[in-house]
Formats: C-alpha cells, sequence, structure tokens
C-alpha cells in the first residue's frame, strides 16, 4: 500500500515557475514508477509525464515537452514535476500516481494523490 501527497501548487503568473513535490508513505517507493496527470475544469485527465523505478528513464508528454520535466529521489520517497514557462492552459489540478510500470494510461496506475491545484494567470 503507498499514499502519495502532493504539495506545491498555487497562483502564478504566466512565464513563472513551479516544483510539485509528491511525497510516498511506506518504504517499497522504489518499486513503483511514477507518473503526473492533470486534470482542468471540463476536460479530461490528461498525461503529463512519468519516470520509472530508478530515474534513469523518463517520458514528457508533447504538450509540455522543453518546459516541465520529472524527477524522483527514492531516498526521500519523493517524486518531482519541475514545471517552468508555465501557460494559463497548464491551469488544472495535477495528481501524481504510482504503479508498476511507467505508462501514459492513468488507470494502469494503482495509487493517487489527491491532487494539488496549479493556476496560471495571464
Amino acid at each position: 500500500q503507498v499514499q502519495l501527497v502532493e504539495s506545491g501548487g498555487g497562483l502564478v503568473q504566466a512565464g513563472g515557475s513551479l516544483r510539485l513535490s509528491c511525497a510516498a508513505s511506506g518504504r517499497t517507493f522504489s518499486s513503483y514508477a511514477m507518473g503526473w496527470f492533470r486534470q482542468a475544469p471540463g476536460k479530461e485527465r490528461e498525461f503529463v509525464a512519468h519516470i520509472d523505478w530508478t530515474g534513469s528513464s523518463i517520458y514528457i508528454a508533447v504538450s509540455v515537452k522543453g518546459r516541465f520535466t520529472i524527477a524522483r529521489d527514492n531516498a526521500k520517497n519523493t517524486a518531482y514535476l519541475q514545471m517552468n514557462s508555465l501557460k494559463p492552459e497548464d491551469t488544472a489540478v495535477y495528481y501524481c500516481a504510482a504503479g508498476a510500470s511507467p505508462t501514459t494510461v492513468g488507470d494502469e496506475y494503482d495509487y493517487w494523490g489527491q491532487g494539488t491545484q496549479v493556476s496560471v494567470s495571464s
């Protein structure tokens, strides 16, 4: 069982940066691939990024590639989403998820956090 808690969201102006954190409970964090997803009001959940168990392989969605990156620190049981050059269209609730394999498919993740709001003003 893994519990995930996101933090780091907030209100930022366009062009600004935020770093989201996803703190995981338990001693098996390194056995899970981690993903970040987002959901804007009235829209479907959207894949953002995923990272493998060791952090050696990452995949970033085309919509945010070059602006966002994902990382993890297994010693701290924490995954991160670094968001730069933020745009108003990045406004959404951001969720981290843990699963057996890195994937862009949200339904394949086993555990989810409660989400953190990111709002980008123009």
